[in-house]
């Protein structure tokens, strides 16, 4: 293979004589963007590429853009861009243009951009970089059929590139549907790609001719991508390596028109925690319903960088979750694997674990994990008298870090006493003991967990009750459980007063 480095000077010494001086602009301050389409919800890949970028421009001081690339209008979903900006700004990756936040490189829409592609293709066309083709549907079928009874690689033949410029004219005159194709040539294009490294690939190899604007009028992806991105002075594209094929034909584009290209990056597949390719169609990868299923925002961040990379990792150290600051201050581009991105859902637990057990320890995010407890267990137990103060919810929360990786573990079966009064069996209690019992710890003054599991051992000597049945019994009459917290934890958790009065509410 050529030295990379010499082929990227030959290849940029053919756009514009600037280019050092482009290439300091662009690492100084660089643009970067995500570029989904409107389809349906945000995945958990999507997320990582619009992550990925934020880090890579905030790193560096630089422009992250959200561009919706809506060309394929029949796939174009209703709300979906709402709820995409919606899902990143939960994730806190706010972009600093696009959609409702515009600037000179507006619009940041495509099908509101389709006067600057019709221009651009009409330049193409005039330096013979394009052509108009002119097959059926019908004829581009016949090809592909052909072409796998043959077993060979199914591509446009062509045939359109070398008809006439007067039969050109006469078939637009007569109103046949036409569609704008790139004139690919036979040669290898290098790039060095930022996650990869060096790059080569004839595309005319395994392809024709490709289409650059469709029947209806609309751009393609590879078109229109090539055009924003150089006219939003995009320097650096990261996004997923499905796209890195491409990368080559997106290069002679930019030959054609005479632009430098940005640099490139192509981002590894993520995958399931056996290999198998992650896929839009599991239930689990919509960032929606992580977030519906009660994953933190920044604990999803941190599942993404600590499986994707683009960090320093310190040999021996545990899983320390980064704030967004701290992920942007560290984030290195030349760290990201070229290896498929492994998912761990048991990572994904502890790192909710680890967010919840942050925010506890911050002032102003603890009263806001408070209040969402406080209305998750009045809306779990409407009918209920509950016990919901916030210095109680507080008390439990702290408890229950060691315990719970999702603060709606605390409103299931399992944890329902330490909110509503229990319903238990009443045939297992024995009022004449629970009197005596009351009596024992009201005179207790210091109602902590150690102290009350010598108190209650002492109390079960004293009345000649075996320890293990009146645990059993409390329990079941402070829970209504048959398993659970120790006894003496469980009445620690409910305080006092609230334990004497599950006990008095049974005697009475």
């Amino acid at each position: 293979m050529p030295n990379v480095k010499m082929v990227n000077v030959v290849v940029k010494s053919l756009f514009i004589p600037s280019y050092n001086l482009y290439r300091t602009l662009k690492t100084v301050c660089p643009r970067v963007r995500f570029a989904p389409s409107p389809t349906g919800y945000l995945h958990l890949g999507g997320l990582r590429t619009a992550l990925y970028n934020y880090l890579f421009a905030k790193s560096r001081g630089g422009i992250f853009i959200l561009r919706i690339e809506d060309t394929d209008q029949t796939r174009k979903v209703p709300g979906s861009v709402n709820a995409l900006v919606k899902d990143l700004n939960w994730a806190g990756v706010e972009y600093d243009e696009g959609p409702e936040k515009d600037s000179q490189y507006g619009p940041y829409i495509q099908s509101e951009r389709l006067n600057i592609y019709k221009d651009h293709i009409t330049k193409l066309l005039d330096n013979g970089s394009a052509y108009h083709c002119f097959c059926t549907e019908r004829r581009l079928n016949i090809l592909r059929r052909d072409a796998v009874k043959l077993q060979r690689v199914p591509k446009y033949d062509n045939r359109c590139r070398h008809l006439t410029r007067e039969e050109v004219k006469e078939k637009l005159k007569s109103g046949i549907p036409y569609c704008i194709r790139f004139k690919l040539t036979s040669d290898v294009q290098y790039y060095e790609d930022m996650v990869f490294g060096n790059i080569a690939y004839d595309v005319s190899l395994n392809e024709g001719d490709p289409v650059l604007i469709k029947g209806d009028g609309y751009p393609t992806y590879h078109f229109a991508n090539v055009v924003d991105d150089h006219l939003m002075g995009i320097t650096h594209v990261l996004r997923g390596v499905e796209w890195q094929i491409s990368t080559t034909k997106h290069l002679l584009i930019y030959r054609a028109f005479g632009w430098i290209p940005p640099e490139f990056g192509h981002l590894p597949l993520i995958v399931n925690s056996d290999g198998t390719k992650l896929s839009k169609r599991q239930s689990d990868v919509k960032v929606e319903d992580y977030r519906r299923n009660g994953i933190l925002p920044l604990a999803l961040v941190n599942y993404i960088t600590l499986s994707g990379g683009g960090f320093e990792h310190v040999v021996g150290e545990g899983i320390r979750l980064k704030t967004m600051e701290e992920l942007t201050q560290e984030f290195q581009i030349n760290r990201i694997s070229s290896h498929p991105s492994r998912l761990n859902p048991d990572l994904l637990e502890e790192c909710n674990r680890l967010e919840i057990k942050r925010q506890l320890q911050d002032v102003t995010l603890s009263e806001q994990l408070v209040d969402n407890l406080q209305e998750l267990i009045k809306t779990t137990y409407p009918e209920h008298n509950l016990n919901v103060s916030k210095e109680h919810v507080k008390n439990i929360l702290n408890w229950a870090t060691s315990r719970i990786t999702r603060i709606e573990e605390l409103v299931s079966t399992k944890f329902a006493f330490m909110w509503i009064l229990p319903t238990i069996d009443k045939m297992d209690i024995d009022n004449q003991l629970l009197e005596k019992l009351v009596q024992n710890l009201e005179k207790i003054e210091i109602f902590e967990e150690d102290s009350l599991k010598n108190n209650l051992r002492n109390f079960s000597e004293e009345n000649k009750v075996k320890f293990p049945a009146l645990m059993k019994m409390l329990r079941s009459v402070l829970s209504g459980l048959k398993e659970g917290p120790g006894v003496a934890e469980m009445m620690h958790l409910l305080g006092k007063n609230q334990s004497l009065e599950r006990i008095k509410a049974v005697i009475r």
